[in-house]
C-alpha cells in the first residue's frame, strides 16, 4: 500500500491559558535515538501546549569527536 502522506504539523492548537485556539510555534526540543521531539508553544503567551515525536525511518549513527 502506498503512503499518502508523510507528516503533519500543527498550525493551531487550543491554549488553556488563552482559552482559545491559537497559532503555535514548533521548535526542536530533543534529538533521541528513536527520533526527534518537537514542542508546540502558544505565540501569544508562550505556554507549551503540545509536543510531537517524529520517528526516523532510516537509522543513523552519531559520531562524537
Amino acid at each position: 500500500m502506498k503512503e499518502t502522506y508523510k507528516d503533519f504539523d500543527a498550525t493551531e492548537l487550543f491554549c488553556p491559558k488563552c482559552k482559545k485556539a491559537v497559532p503555535v510555534r514548533k521548535r526542536l526540543l530533543l534529538i533521541l535515538q528513536e527520533g526527534e521531539k518537537y514542542d508546540y508553544t502558544c505565540i501569544y503567551c508562550g505556554t507549551s501546549i503540545g509536543d510531537k515525536m517524529v520517528k526516523e525511518k532510516e537509522k543513523f549513527n552519531l559520531i562524537f569527536h
